[in-house]
């Protein structure tokens, strides 16, 4: 017969492995949906110009600016007539665009490619010969103008989710559980004023100083669940983990659902940053739908959840039987028409650890190995 140890474990696995159906769901639904597929072709749509292209654009917006002619001094998105047209906006009346460079192509074909002087010209609608291969090569530009998104008006501009970072109080014990799991690794817990120490992140993890830190001026919700993402690097993607080898989005993917079963565990509701944040990553892995991506880690993202969890001495979410059920207990049937008053056992008291000490530090010239 199973052990109430036994059955507790099993009951938290299920649990675990329903959570993470769920998120799997969640980022299906959200990188098939049609406002996330707006936001993709968008994006490829407008790639990042030329570094002139863009101080041309730069001078002319901040020009627009003192004219009055647009809100804001920064340049947002910047597209085409015709383009913002396909978008469903159109040029405001009055509004003049920004003059760019826009290269002018060739066709180009030769039966020797490595050879560079082998190369011609291909007249327009002339084909190449046989065996020959073709290629484009700019050669000359042409004035273009573009005009920024404040200049026009229409349909909304697809934004892809973007994830909003949690608010409140973190659950009692969490952080201090979390942190000494880290420590037990060999590494030190920091914690520093802003983003600017960390490269502009929540977290970072380095494995070369065998440190993580996370930001303070966040929320001790937003801190925590920071922590818990760092955690699952610590535990899965260190240098000399062969599995760790792979692109980095998988290894985001892995580790915020770890952090997304350890606030569920404790009545955290992070799907607000966690979703988005995972269908980001998980898109940018070439060759794999996103949906893909997630299914692919859950046993790892389960397995190391529930290391972390049976480590915790915090108050977790049940595994669905009633608090103080004894499930070994031989079962009697009711002689009493009267409802039997069970004994609750107190509730366990976690004391809580030290608070770890602040430390300062400096922002260093090694790149991390893991940020969030």
């Amino acid at each position: 017969m199973a052990t109430t140890r036994e059955n507790a474990q099993a009951a938290r696995e299920a649990k675990l492995d329903e959570l993470h159906e769920r998120l799997t769901g969640a980022v299906d639904q959200l990188v098939s949906g049609e406002d996330w597929a707006r936001a993709l072709a968008f994006a490829a749509r407008f790639r990042a110009r030329s570094f002139s292209n863009t101080l041309l654009i730069w001078a002319q917006h901040q020009a627009a600016f003192e004219a009055g002619r647009v809100p804001e001094p920064m340049p947002s998105y910047v597209a085409g007539y015709r383009q913002w047209q396909t978008l469903g906006r159109q040029v405001e009346k009055g509004q003049s665009g920004y003059q760019i460079l826009a290269p002018v192509t060739g066709r180009f074909a030769s039966s020797n490619p490595a050879d560079a002087e082998s190369w011609r010209r291909l007249g327009k609608g002339e084909r190449p010969r046989p065996g020959e291969v073709v290629r484009s090569k700019m050669i000359t530009a042409k004035p273009a103008y573009v005009w920024d998104a404040s200049q026009t008006s229409g349909e909304p501009i697809p934004e892809p989710p973007a994830p909003t970072l949690l608010e409140g109080e973190a659950p009692t014990g969490l952080w201090d559980g979390l942190a000494d799991h880290v420590r037990a690794q060999g590494f030190a817990v920091l914690r520093v004023p802003h983003e600017g120490m960390i490269h502009g992140a929540n977290g970072v993890t380095d494995y070369t100083a065998k440190t993580v830190a996370i930001r303070e001026n966040m929320d001790p919700a937003a801190q925590v669940k920071t922590l818990a993402h760092e955690l699952g690097h610590v535990l899965l993607h260190g240098p000399d983990n062969d599995e760790a080898r792979q692109h980095r989005g998988i290894g985001e993917v892995e580790t915020e659902s770890v952090a997304l079963m350890i606030g569920a565990a404790h009545g955290m509701d992070t799907s607000g940053y966690t979703i988005p944040y995972v269908s980001t990553w998980a898109a940018r892995v070439d060759g794999k739908e996103p949906g893909e991506i997630v299914k692919a880690t859950g046993e790892r993202v389960r397995k190391t959840a529930l290391s972390i969890l049976e480590r915790l001495d915090t108050a977790q979410v049940t595994d669905g039987a009633p608090p103080g059920l004894d499930r070994d207990a031989p079962q009697r049937e009711e002689t009493s028409r009267t409802q039997p008053t069970h004994e609750v056992p107190a509730s366990r008291q976690v004391t809580p650890l030290p608070e770890p000490e602040t430390r300062t530090v400096t922002a260093s010239a090694t790149t991390p190995a893991r940020a969030l």
